[in-house]
């Protein structure tokens, strides 16, 4: 057996989930807009000094960690930039309806490679995207019910 059958086959075996981790310049606000506004449930945490450094979130059967940067080293170009994270849902739709009863404006659904797809910004311009499977025509477009 290769070392390349080993090491793929052994890797594959113990690697369960992808958690993006993003940095934060504010934890309240932050756990605010995902806590509040998105639904996330905290999980798990790390303080210091009584406040959240760090924290897992998760939603259904997604994940997302949020840190806060420290202070000398907040990184000086936009966050979130070109950086964009899907969480597939059973149905994206009723997510958006959900999120916007919150208080939050995520952008209208429209559907793309057969999924439902709405997002939001976070407040550091993370970019978070909800998809669900349709038979929807492609480009289609939500209409608001009257």
């Amino acid at each position: 057996m290769s070392a390349e059958t080993v090491v793929g086959t052994n890797t594959a075996a113990n690697v369960e989930k992808a958690v993006p981790f993003f940095g934060v310049t504010n934890m309240e606000t932050s756990l605010r807009y995902y806590i509040d506004g998105l639904g996330f449930e905290m999980k798990n945490k790390w303080t210091v000094d009584g406040r959240v450094r760090w924290c897992w979130l998760e939603c259904g059967g997604a994940s997302l960690m949020l840190q806060e940067f420290w202070k000398d080293n907040i990184p000086t170009g936009k966050l979130g930039e070109g950086m964009s994270v899907c969480f597939i849902c059973k149905d994206a739709l009723a997510f958006y309806r959900e999120v916007k009863a919150r208080g939050i404006q995520p952008r209208r659904p429209f559907v793309g490679n057969g999924l439902w797809v709405t997002g939001l910004t976070d407040p550091d311009g993370y970019m978070v995207v909800f998809e669900s499977p349709t038979d929807a025509p492609e480009e289609s477009e939500y209409v608001e019910p009257t």
